[in-house]
């Protein structure tokens, strides 16, 4: 996809998704005979990435692979969808991080992950990686790597000028100083939910978590609501909802980190978000 030369600096996470299609959730205690299975490349950072460079933009990955099989694998296929893996480490002695994913007929997904290399990402390879953050147009961070790291992260785009995407999934507790540095934050349901301590549930309460949210000093909301669409709130601007474009679905699987790669490329091409 043509359009301005943009580059993207994302602080994440790179797993090796082993995907097993099924026709249903199997109870607790209970085995059933599944049907394909996959090897994929993933991890909210890797996700991310990938979706970012298929859009056209330059895309430099900072994180962390083990030192087996899994790693070297991942590695090659970032640089195939054309990710730059300069500051994606290689640690011996440790495990690629991993994520077991079980796929239903209906698209539902759960997921386990062992996070192995991921978290050993530490605050000295993110000052490290210091000049990739401050050349970007955008940092996207989210919350598979340690938080310090990605604070770090965080603090260097703000001090630098660089606008901060931040996609705090898995949720955790996090500071309001923090929260003040974020430019734009993007949240389902859920994590909407227990950042804001206001039950999402429908438009009125994601426009009251919204508004939450806002108050904590982030530049704007963006609060994906599955098949209903997007809630996005700023600001100082008028907040409104884009209706998802209706799909047969088949796999929800990294949805959401696609939005945020997506996202990210649209905005750094001076799309307009309210």
């Amino acid at each position: 996809m043509k359009g301005p030369d943009i580059h993207i600096a994302i602080v994440g996470s790179v797993n090796m998704d082993l995907v097993l299609r099924t026709p249903r959730m199997p109870a607790v205690g209970e085995t059933i005979q599944g049907r394909e299975f996959h090897q994929i490349a993933g991890g909210k950072g890797a996700n991310q990435a990938v979706a970012a460079a298929r859009q056209g933009a330059r895309v430099s990955l900072i994180g962390r692979l083990g030192d087996d099989a899994f790693g070297a694998e991942l590695r090659q296929r970032l640089l195939d969808d054309g990710v730059d893996v300069f500051h994606l480490g290689t640690l011996a002695g440790v495990a690629t991080g991993v994520a077991a994913i079980l796929v239903d007929d209906a698209g539902h997904n759960s997921i386990v992950v062992a996070s192995g290399a991921n978290m050993v990402l530490s605050v000295a390879d993110v000052d490290a990686a210091a000049p990739a953050i401050l050349n970007a147009n955008l940092l996207v961070c989210q919350l598979e790597t340690p938080l310090a790291a990605v604070v770090r992260a965080i603090e260097i785009a703000h001090q630098g000028g660089v606008p901060v995407i931040f996609n705090p999934a898995p949720m955790q507790t996090l500071g309001m100083d923090l929260l003040a540095l974020v430019d734009y934050l993007i949240v389902n349901e859920t994590e909407a939910s227990q950042l804001s301590g206001i039950e999402v549930r429908d438009r009125g309460s994601a426009r009251l978590a919204a508004t939450r949210l806002l108050s904590f000093g982030v530049g704007a909301v963006l609060l994906t609501m599955g098949g209903h669409g997007v809630f996005i709130a700023g600001r100082g601007a008028a907040s409104r909802m884009i209706a998802a474009v209706p799909v047969e679905v088949v796999d929800t699987t990294a949805a959401g980190d696609t939005f945020v790669g997506a996202f990210a490329v649209g905005l750094g091409r001076g799309m307009s978000v309210l």
